[in-house]
C-alpha cells in the first residue's frame, strides 16, 4: 500500500505518540527511543515522529487528511471526541482556495492536524 510519510518533529515523544495513537486510531509499527512511525490505513498515511534534536517540536505547520465528505468529517470528529481529544469543528471554512468542511485538533506542541472534505473550489485563499 502506497502512504504518504509526513515526518514531524516533537518535543515530547510519550506526550506525541499517545496523541498520535489516538489520532490515528493505531498503534505504532515501530517504537523506538526518541523514534515512531504509524502505518495508517485510512487515510494512508506514514507518521513518522521524530525527537529530540532534529529541530523545534511542532515546526510544521499544519498536518490535514483529505476524506470524501462530511459525514467522514464528522465521524472522524466524533471519534476523536470520544477518546478524549480536544477538536473544533470548521464547517464551510475557506482555505487553499477551496471550502471545506474540517475538524481540528492540536496535538501536545500545538500543531494542527486536521480532517477536512472540499464542497467547492473557490478563487480566495
Amino acid at each position: 500500500m502506497s502512504r504518504v510519510q509526513l515526518p514531524v518533529n516533537v518535543s515530547d515523544s510519550g506526550a506525541a505518540v499517545a496523541f498520535c495513537s489516538r489520532l490515528s486510531g493505531t498503534a505504532p509499527a515501530k517504537l523506538r527511543p526518541g523514534y515512531a512511525n504509524f502505518a495508517v490505513d485510512d487515510p494512508p498515511l506514514k507518521l513518522v515522529l521524530n525527537s529530540p534534536g532534529n529541530g523545534p517540536g511542532g515546526t510544521i505547520n499544519h498536518l490535514g487528511a483529505g476524506v470524501g465528505s462530511t459525514a467522514e468529517v464528522t465521524d472522524a470528529g466524533d471519534r476523536l471526541a470520544a477518546a478524549g481529544v480536544v477538536t473544533e469543528a470548521e464547517p464551510g471554512a475557506v482555505c487553499c482556495y477551496a471550502r471545506q468542511d474540517k475538524v481540528r485538533a492540536r496535538d501536545p506542541d500545538g500543531l494542527a492536524w486536521e480532517y477536512y472534505t472540499v464542497l467547492e473550489h473557490v478563487e480566495t485563499p
